[in-house]
């Protein structure tokens, strides 16, 4: 319909698709203290999710906040009363502007929400044990103009992902770096 109206629009494609059904920016996930899975969310994550894009100049938000815009045909859940998503401006959802109108928050969420496994107690209390920062919002995809080939837009969504690094180093130059955190501590006092 958008295009029909000359508003440029395109199908994307969001492969492990968070659905944060209570809005903190996590899908959470819930384990006994053997390992059994507890059903105390709604939160999920699908396979893959699929939206529209079109083109819009955002008055309502400022330039800053004009171009691609994420509206859902197929909502799962109420904004403000109904079911909609969107118009959100996917420089905001970069930006990780969750709290503008037009469910951002629940966008920002879908390619960018953490995995995180809690250990359940008996007496309520809960304990995180693992985090997964990169699990979600992966290749994140519209078809090409002209052919059948993938075109990656997830740098429109999200900065990319830092990667781990690990330094090992041997117990002497951990000892000798304490020494020098020494001299200088002597040497200003």
């Amino acid at each position: 319909v958008l295009r029909s109206l000359g508003i440029p629009t395109r199908v994307i494609t969001n492969f492990n698709s968070a659905h944060d059904r209570n809005i903190n920016l996590s899908i959470d996930k819930y384990i006994d203290i053997s390992g059994k899975i507890l059903h105390l969310t709604k939160d999920s994550v699908w396979n893959f999710h699929v939206w529209n894009e079109s083109w819009f100049i955002r008055r309502d938000l400022g330039s800053f906040y004009d171009g691609w815009q994420v509206l859902d045909a197929t909502p799962q859940e109420r904004s403000k009363g109904i079911y909609q998503c969107g118009p959100a401006s996917t420089r905001a959802i970069k930006e990780g502007d969750v709290n503008l109108d037009y469910d951002s928050s629940f966008v920002f969420a879908a390619v960018n929400a953490d995995y995180v496994t809690w250990i359940h107690y008996s007496n309520k209390r809960k304990e995180r044990i693992y985090s997964d920062t990169r699990k979600i919002g992966k290749f994140i995809s519209t078809k090409a103009v002209g052919t059948n080939s993938r075109v990656d837009v997830t740098a429109n969504y999200k900065y990319p992902e830092v990667k781990e690094i690990s330094f090992k180093i041997s117990y002497s130059q951990y000892k000798n770096s304490l020494m020098d955190d020494r001299k200088i501590l002597v040497t200003a006092v």
